[in-house]
C-alpha cells in the first residue's frame, strides 16, 4: 500500500510538472509572438511613412505636371464631350497621378519591407476600398495582365475577401498622399506575416510530440515492468516449488521406509528424527515467503551458526561424482549482526548456490569470508568458476536474468532485496573476471553479543 501512494503521488507529480511545461511554454511562445506583431506593424507604418515622403518629394520633379494641370483644365471647361460620372472618374484619376510616387521607389521599398526576410502580406486600395492598387504575399498572381475578364473579376474578388479578413486582424493604415484639396488616400490591409502564424501553432506541435514521447516511454515502462513482473512471479513459482521439492522428496522417501514392518528401533528412532529436520525444513522455506511480503523483525544474532548452518546444508547437496568442490567457512564466533535468521539463511544459501553453479569444472573452490570495518561487518562470497563478463555486471541483481539455462533469475534479486531493504546493508558484485571467479559482497550493520550496534553502523 505505502508503494502504491508513492506511484500515485509520482505520476500526480509528473502531471503537474507537464503541465506546468506546457503552460511556460505557451506563455512565452505567446510573448514572442506579440514581440513580433508588434515589429511588424511597426515595419508596415513605416512603409506607409515612407510611401507619404516619396509622393511628397514626387511634386517637386515631377516633369509630366503641366501635361497634369492641362488635362484637368479641359476636363473641368467642358471641352471634352464627357458626362458628369466621366468627368469627375477623369478628375480623380488626374490628380492621383500628379501625387503619384515614381514607380521605382514604391517597388524598392515593398521589397524592403514585404518581401525580404519579413514576408508580410499587404493589400493597397484606393481611398473608395473599391480599387485594388497594389497586393503582395497573397496567393493571387502579382500581375493580371493577360487573365481573362472571367479569371481578372476571380482573383479581384479574391483580394477584396482578402482585404476584409486583414482588417479583422489589423485596423487599416492611411496613407496620405498630396496636400490640400488634391490629396489622395490609400489603405493598406496587412495581416500576420508566416514566421508569426508558424510560431504560434508551435507550442502545440511541441506539446503534441512530448505527448507522444510520454505515451511511448510510458508504454515501454509498463511492458517492461510487467515482463519484470512476470519473471518475479514465475520464479518466485519455481523458487517455492524448488526450496519445498527437496524436504518433500525426503519425506516420501521415508514414509515408504517406515511403512516397512522389518524396521529396528534405531532406524525407527533415525527416520523420527529425520523427518523432524524435514518437517523444521518445511517451516522455514514458508517461514522464509511469509516474511518476503512484510517488514520482518531483526534479532541481534551470532553470524558463525547461521552461516555455518547454511553452508552444512550446502555441502550435504554438492555432487560427490562429478565435481570435487571445496567450501570454507571462515566466521569469528563473536561476530554479531541484526538478522532476521530465516530471509539471511535464504541468502547466504543463493549466494553459495550461485557460487557452486558457477564452477563447470571437476574441482573448485568456494571461500566464504568476514571482517568488519568502520563498524560493519563484510561478506565475501568468492568462487573459481566461470565468471560473469563486465557487460554483464549490471543485470546480475534484475529479476529473470540467469546464465543457466534453465534459471529463473531469482536468487539475487530476492538476496539483494532481503539484504539491503530488510537488513540495511548492501549487496554488490565486487569483481568478477572471465575464467577466474566472481566474488559477492555483503554489507552489514555490526552489533555485539549485548544487542548495542556501533555507532558508526546505527548512524
Amino acid at each position: 500500500m505505502k508503494a502504491y501512494r508513492h506511484s500515485v503521488k509520482l505520476k500526480l507529480g509528473l502531471i503537474v510538472f507537464a503541465v506546468l511545461i506546457a503552460v511556460a511554454s505557451l506563455a512565452y511562445t505567446n510573448q514572442l509572438v506579440e514581440r513580433l506583431r508588434e515589429r511588424e506593424q511597426f515595419m508596415v507604418q513605416l512603409w506607409a511613412s515612407a510611401q507619404e515622403q516619396i509622393a511628397s518629394a514626387s511634386r517637386y520633379d515631377n516633369p509630366y505636371l503641366p501635361v497634369f494641370r492641362e488635362m484637368s483644365e479641359l476636363t473641368e471647361n467642358g471641352e471634352l464631350n464627357l458626362s458628369p460620372s466621366d468627368r469627375e472618374r477623369y478628375r480623380r484619376a488626374l490628380s492621383w497621378a500628379r501625387s503619384m510616387p515614381p514607380p521605382g521607389e514604391v517597388t524598392l521599398a515593398s521589397e524592403i519591407v514585404l518581401q525580404g526576410k519579413f514576408g508580410i502580406p499587404a493589400i493597397i486600395t484606393d481611398s473608395t476600398l473599391t480599387e485594388i492598387i497594389f497586393w503582395h504575399n497573397v496567393p493571387v498572381p502579382d500581375s493580371l495582365e493577360g487573365l481573362s475578364g472571367d479569371r481578372r473579376q476571380a482573383a479581384m474578388a479574391r483580394l477584396k475577401a482578402r482585404a476584409a479578413e486583414m482588417a479583422k486582424v489589423y485596423e487599416p493604415i492611411v496613407i496620405e498622399l498630396g496636400p490640400g484639396e488634391n490629396q489622395l488616400k490609400q489603405y493598406i490591409f496587412y495581416d500576420e506575416s508566416r514566421l508569426v502564424r508558424e510560431l504560434r501553432v508551435f507550442p502545440f506541435v511541441q506539446l503534441l510530440f512530448v505527448a507522444l514521447f510520454i505515451l511511448v516511454g510510458y508504454l515501454g515502462f509498463s511492458y517492461v515492468r510487467r515482463s519484470e513482473q512476470s519473471s518475479l512471479w514465475v520464479g518466485m513459482a519455481k523458487e517455492a516449488a524448488h526450496q519445498l521439492g527437496t524436504p518433500i522428496s525426503s519425506l516420501m522417501g521415508w514414509i515408504e521406509l517406515m511403512k516397512i514392518d522389518k524396521m529396528s528401533a534405531v532406524q525407527q528412532q533415525t527416520a523420527i528424527e529425520e523427518v523432524e529436520k524435514d518437517v523444521a525444513r518445511l517451516n522455514r522455506v514458508a517461514s522464509r515467503f511469509s516474511d518476503i511480503g512484510s517488514l520482518p523483525k531483526l534479532e541481534i544474532r551470532p553470524l558463525a551458526p547461521v552461516i555455518q548452518s547454511t553452508a552444512d546444508y550446502m555441502r550435504r547437496r554438492m555432487p560427490q561424482r562429478n565435481k570435487r568442490v571445496s567450501l570454507d567457512v571462515s566466521v569469528p564466533d563473536d561476530l554479531c549482526a541484526p538478522l532476521n535468521v530465516e530471509l539471511f539463511e535464504w541468502v547466504i544459501e543463493n549466494l553459495l548456490k550461485n557460487a557452486l553453479d558457477a564452477i563447470e569444472t571437476d574441482s573448485g573452490r568456494i571461500d566464504l569470508t568476514t571482517h568488519t570495518t568502520d563498524g560493519r561487518v563484510v561478506i565475501d562470497v568468492r568462487d573459481t568458476g566461470k565468471g560473469i563478463d563486465r557487460r554483464q555486471w549490471r543485470n546480475v541483481f534484475r529479476p529473470g536474468y540467469s546464465t543457466k539455462k534453465r534459471g529463473w533469475g531469482l536468487g539475487l534479486s530476492l538476496a539483494k532485496r532481503i539484504v539491503e531493504d530488510y537488513h540495511g546493508g548492501t549487496l554488490t558484485l565486487l569483481q568478477s573476471r572471465i575464467g577466474h571467479g566472481t566474488t559477492f559482497r555483503i554489507i552489514l550493520p555490526q552489533a555485539d553479543a549485548e544487542g548495542h550496534q556501533s555507532e558508526s553502523s546505527s548512524g
